[in-house]
């Protein structure tokens, strides 16, 4: 946290603490995200929660190990896929191919016009999101 902090104060912006993975998080928020039951939001994921699923699909695109930052949020219990965040499938892809929106003047690895909805689909089908 603290090497966040910093970085962030020399950068004079969140850049180094928050990408594609809090913008995907954010774009859930502005959607509504949440457990529907009865007509009415139980429990709203956590931003950690959907940054987790988040940073499973952005390490994709990046071409990291994203199985294993799958691995490591199974081993502590955290969702890592959008039945276990409480998010609809439907929700997850007008998500991916949004969250650019959040944050215009950031480049990120969804690019400036966002995902289309085959590639968003086909990503968090790949990574098992969906």
């Amino acid at each position: 946290m603290i090497v966040s902090g910093v970085a962030m104060s020399v950068a004079g912006n969140t850049r180094p603490a928050s990408g594609s993975e809090h913008m995907f998080s954010h774009m859930l928020d502005h959607l509504g995200s949440g457990i529907m039951l009865k007509g009415r939001i139980h429990r709203k994921p956590m931003h950690g929660e959907q940054c987790g699923v988040g940073s499973i699909m952005m390490v994709y695109l990046h071409g990291g190990d994203w199985q294993k930052i799958k691995e490591a949020l199974k081993k502590i219990g955290a969702p890592t896929n959008s039945s276990e965040l409480g998010v609809s499938k439907k929700k997850i892809i007008e998500a991916l191919e949004r969250a650019h929106e959040i944050r215009p003047e950031r480049y990120t690895i969804l690019g400036e016009t966002g995902l289309t909805q085959d590639a968003a689909k086909k990503l968090a089908k790949i990574t098992g999101v969906i």
